[in-house]
């Protein structure tokens, strides 16, 4: 429903190769630009998997991350839908910084230095101690907002 899947749906809509793209839910502005809303929530699975069969549409794509984590990728393939996304798996790098980070540790490969904390106390010891400017994530989906760059420790 929102900027990203619009502008995807538009550009897909440009091509000649498509005749018709749906989006779910979507939003009233997509109707103006000739996109096709449908009223299914993007955590139905089932109603989806069931619309695109009804619909014989050739290809899905995901554009929000909340139908990645709950597995939307893995459910169509199960139905051998073709779909555009990674699997619930592959959708953690975006889902936990801490996932994310994790495995970049593991596989060394170049990311700045981090600690994860579920303690307030060691979390605020440990930006006490490191100083500023220091950047501050929240783990999980946070919509854009879950990221705070400080340039003083009281930040």
């Amino acid at each position: 429903a929102g900027g990203r899947e619009h502008a995807i749906s538009k550009k897909l809509l440009a091509s000649p190769k498509v005749d018709t793209v749906y989006c779910a839910p979507g939003n009233p502005g997509m109707t103006k630009d000739g996109i096709n809303c449908v009223a299914i929530s993007e955590r139905d699975h089932s109603a989806l998997i069931h619309f695109v069969k009804k619909e014989a549409i050739d290809w899905s794509i995901v554009g929000p991350e909340v139908p990645l984590l709950n597995g939307i990728v893995d459910d169509f393939m199960a139905e051998g839908l073709k779909i555009f996304g990674p699997t619930k798996a592959a959708a953690l790098i975006e889902g936990s910084k801490s996932f994310a980070k994790q495995l970049m540790d593991t596989y060394q490969i170049p990311t700045a230095k981090s600690r994860s904390f579920e303690c307030y106390e060691k979390a605020a010891a440990y930006i006490k101690e490191n100083g500023a400017p220091i950047v501050v994530k929240a783990d999980g989906l946070a919509a854009g907002k879950g990221v705070v760059v400080a340039t003083t420790v009281k930040e």
